[in-house]
């Protein structure tokens, strides 16, 4: 746990982040269950979606901190969070403007995979 976390104690002390200090966060459609996307969150990144009302996201890739829909204008409003049993990822439900997918796409699982039994 990070020793100056933005989030309440309980809460930092029951996240269990990756060697980065990361925590897998799914993103759902609150009204219909459709799972838009998968993000992750530090510390900083999931208090600032407790306390905006708008997803914050540790960008792995650039290094940086981005809010979904500040560019695109492809919003993510929170309507609930919910950690897991193990507290390794979260579930955060929101009002989902436009595509939530980099590419266009309404969800970012749009791509089936072929099952054989």
């Amino acid at each position: 746990m990070p020793e100056t976390s933005p989030l309440p104690s309980e809460l930092a002390a029951g996240l269990k982040r990756d060697d980065h200090g990361l925590v897998a966060a799914v993103i759902q459609q609150h009204d219909t269950g459709e799972v838009l996307m998968l993000g992750w969150m530090d510390d900083e990144a999931l208090h600032r979606t407790l306390t905006t009302g708008r997803v914050t996201f540790w960008s792995r890739s650039r290094g940086e901190y981005w809010r979904k829909g500040d560019t695109s204008g492809h919003v993510q409003h929170v309507k609930s969070v919910a950690i897991d049993c193990d507290g390794d990822a979260l579930l955060v439900r929101v009002d989902q403007v436009g595509a939530a997918c980099h590419t266009g796409e309404r969800t970012c699982f749009f791509t089936d995979l072929e099952v054989t039994r």
